[in-house]
């Protein structure tokens, strides 16, 4: 592999707009200095030169100047509905390659009813739910209590706490005026899943061409892939004052006081099916490189598997992030699993010099 100059790109929690009237959990998806840091020693004892650069509004003429071979992608954004697709998107445009998923994937993945009609349509496994524009309209569909309540298009956790789990009409509302008040945006209310939660990373791209469909060769769904083992997080002491959810202070303040499980106490037949669900999640949404998919285990229903969300920007956080603890529980440090997501990138724009790429016809800068 050759040499490559790889711009590490991210948001910082520090360098965050600071605009009064947003909650005090709005930039909980961005990172400290110390991920992308980590990244790019990652990538520079993997024999490329790499260096940082902030997502903000400086970043188009910074790679303009800077024109790296590729880009290692882990912006979240700062503004708007598809946030997390600004970059990619930009990136196009310059004809820049990037790691991890592409325009549509990242809108997709971070409207939760959106994603989880893609998979409603392919006959997964997700829990019966409903989108709230107005506290006041009828629920539906008979959806029986109790419900969870949480922003349609938010994540790492914002607005999920204990009182996302109602049980009656007049909790339900109180939390769906919540959300819409608070986060400015639509409430998704889904049949609540008591139950063990777990994770599922995943590594690689599909064998392509490739459709965002199921297709009728169920190992044709694995391939290519690279499925970390499942993660659990033992909500013990802490989940119980957390409604047994792996809530957004959970996630964000204090991390490293949980105990994770990993691999999750399960049994092998378990692990093959949400490793599966996994792949077929990956698949539906057109991810690209590394993702990680969130499960329920029902503990009414012999602890049947339901989907919840997909990331296709997971925290790749040193010692913390679920997708990181689960592959050095398979065997694969820091180091290799950053070297590994870019290798995937490089594969799949193709096997040659990334010099090369896109060059053809690009007028110059």
């Amino acid at each position: 592999m050759p040499r490559l100059r790889v711009a590490v790109l991210a948001n910082l929690k520090k360098n965050a707009p600071q605009v009064p009237g947003l909650p005090e959990d709005v930039w909980a998806d961005l990172d400290a200095e110390t991920t992308p840091l980590a990244i790019v020693d990652a990538l520079k004892e993997g024999g490329h030169d790499a260096y940082f650069l902030e997502g903000d509004l400086s970043l188009y003429d910074r790679l303009r100047e800077n024109r790296p071979d590729i880009c290692f992608n882990m912006c979240e954004g700062h503004f708007g509905d598809s946030r997390e697709a600004q970059v990619p998107a930009l990136l196009e445009m310059l004809r820049l390659p990037y790691t991890g998923s592409k325009i549509l994937t990242q809108a997709l993945a971070l409207d939760k009813s959106m994603t989880k009609r893609i998979l409603h349509w392919h006959e997964l496994p997700t829990p019966d739910f409903q989108t709230f524009e107005e506290e006041d309209e009828p629920l539906e569909d008979p959806i029986p209590f109790p419900l969870f309540v949480k922003p349609s298009r938010e994540g790492t956790g914002m607005g999920v706490s204990a009182r996302s789990i109602v049980y009656n009409d007049a909790e339900m509302r109180e939390q769906i005026r919540n959300i819409n008040q608070r986060y400015k945006q639509p409430a998704l209310v889904e049949r609540f899943i008591e139950g063990r939660e777990v994770t599922v990373g995943v590594v690689g791209n599909l064998v392509g061409p490739a459709a965002r469909r199921i297709p009728r060769d169920d190992a044709r769904v694995l391939r290519g892939l690279r499925l970390l083992p499942p993660l659990e997080v033992n909500m013990g002491e802490y989940g119980i004052e957390e409604g047994g959810v792996y809530t957004h202070h959970l996630k964000a303040d204090i991390p490293e006081k949980l105990e994770y499980l990993c691999p999750a106490p399960l049994t092998p037949e378990q692990t093959t099916e949400l490793q599966w669900l996994a792949a077929a999640m990956f698949r539906v949404t057109g991810c690209r490189d590394v993702a990680r998919v969130d499960f329920r285990l029902d503990k009414h229903d012999n602890d049947r598997a339901y989907l919840l969300e997909i990331n296709p920007l997971p925290g790749l956080t040193p010692g913390i992030s679920d997708l990181v603890m689960e592959a050095e529980a398979a065997g694969i440090p820091y180091v290799d699993l950053i070297n590994m997501i870019l290798e995937a990138a490089i594969k799949r724009y193709g096997q040659y010099s990334l010099q090369q790429m896109g060059v053809p016809g690009m007028a110059p800068f």
